[in-house]
């Protein structure tokens, strides 16, 4: 939940997506089956390891806490904020 006790809809997290493409995979993504280690704090941290194309999953962080907005972190290679992990993600804890 977020720091105001509500969770969000798939439609404001897919709003997040820089574009088409990442709301498509984020999409895909949002469910349990590439997820591993999941997790959430009351204090809005969401964290997860999702199963990739490589052979370690990619550590997903988010944090809905932040003042100026969701901070995102990563370690697969994509240039996009968010990825499509992390729309993954919060499409997971917003279901």
């Amino acid at each position: 939940m977020t720091v105001q006790g509500v969770r969000w809809t798939a439609d404001q997290v897919l709003a997040l997506a820089p574009d088409t493409a990442s709301r498509r995979a984020g999409s895909r993504l949002g469910a349990a089956g590439p997820w591993s280690g999941a997790g959430s704090s009351g204090e809005g941290a969401l964290w997860g390891l999702c199963k990739g194309s490589g052979s370690k999953p990619y550590r997903t962080v988010v944090d809905l806490a932040d003042v100026s907005g969701p901070a995102y972190e990563c370690s697969c290679p994509s240039r996009k904020f968010p990825c499509k992990h992390a729309l993954g993600l919060l499409l997971l804890w917003a279901g």
